[in-house]
């Protein structure tokens, strides 16, 4: 349980945020679901992006060389998405007051060490420990870093585009999705919200245009649906769950950049190279306890619980 200091401290923020985003005003245009019209937009650019670099439908499920050739530009178009969307939102129902709230946010840097802690080794540290009882059991399972022999450039491979990927994407999804929703639900309802739909985004390239070579001995059914289900619930909503429970304590996009950059470390510099099939999945319900296991922790542990606290009673 919360004590009274720490409930009046967090009310005080939540009057003070509250007051912050109430000031905010449609500028052009009135969207009376702006979450809902942020989310098809993003769908629209990414998902509409990466089915005209496949050749539609039909090119999927797709082939090694075909993802080989055209990964690259479907992560271009993946990334698009919510951060077109995101500008451009943020442009059309706040216009530059918006805009100018945005990059404020995104230059918030004095934080305090302990957020930076929980933004950076959040995931690697689940990453290691999970990894570390898997090998136990396989050497499959040990991290990549590990086993490479070019250590340099399999680090600076995970590193830059993370970065990249962690400012493009949290553009849209903190910079716009996550202060709105934080207007009528608490923490964890955002978090789910949000982190449902961040998997659901994944789909697409990481399910079903990857699936067929990545299957190994499972149909092919079989495997899609059950990466689709460790997406929707696994440890995506688990580490979203987590950004928008620190985003809330700090107000910092910097911060959520840096922590989704710090996934995406993590996922190429830390994760298994090579593992398909059981394997595979094994690996990704593993992750996505672990992370879940890092929630309930924070939900429990005294003065961190997460806020239930809107900041409107409705939505402009």
């Amino acid at each position: 349980m919360q004590s009274g200091s720490e409930t009046a401290t967090l009310q005080s923020e939540t009057t003070s945020r509250r007051d912050e985003l109430s000031e905010r005003r449609p500028r052009g245009f009135t969207f009376p679901h702006p979450v809902l019209a942020y989310y098809a937009l993003t769908f629209a650019i990414s998902w509409g992006g990466v089915l005209m670099v496949v050749g539609g439908p039909g090119g999927i499920p797709a082939t090694s060389d075909q993802i080989a050739r055209l990964m690259p530009l479907a992560i271009v178009f993946m990334l698009f998405g919510p951060s077109i969307a995101g500008v451009l939102m943020t442009a059309l129902v706040d216009g530059k007051k918006g805009l100018h709230e945005l990059l404020s946010h995104l230059l918030m840097w004095r934080v305090g060490a302990l957020w930076y802690a929980v933004a950076l080794l959040t995931a690697p540290v689940v990453y290691t420990v999970v990894l570390g009882l898997l090998s136990l059991s396989s050497p499959a399972f040990l991290p990549g870093i590990i086993v490479t022999h070019d250590k340099l450039p399999f680090l600076l491979v995970g590193t830059a585009p993370g970065l990249l990927v962690g400012f493009l994407e949290e553009l849209g999804w903190t910079g716009f999705a996550i202060p709105r929703l934080r207007l009528r639900y608490g923490v964890v309802i955002t978090g789910l919200i949000a982190g449902v739909v961040w998997g659901a985004w994944h789909l697409l390239t990481n399910d079903l245009w990857a699936a067929a070579i990545v299957k190994g001995e499972i149909p092919l059914g079989v495997y899609v649906m059950l990466t689709a289900f460790g997406l929707l619930i696994g440890q995506l909503p688990a580490f979203r769950l987590l950004m928008v429970w620190m985003y809330d304590r700090t107000g910092s996009l910097l911060l959520a950049m840096l922590m989704h950059a710090s996934l995406v470390f993590s996922t190429f510099v830390l994760g298994p190279v090579g593992l398909t099939g059981v394997s595979g999945l094994v690996y990704g319900y593993a992750i996505g306890g672990a992370m879940w296991l890092v929630v309930a922790l924070v939900a429990t542990r005294k003065g961190a619980q997460f806020s239930q606290i809107a900041l409107r009673t409705r939505v402009v």
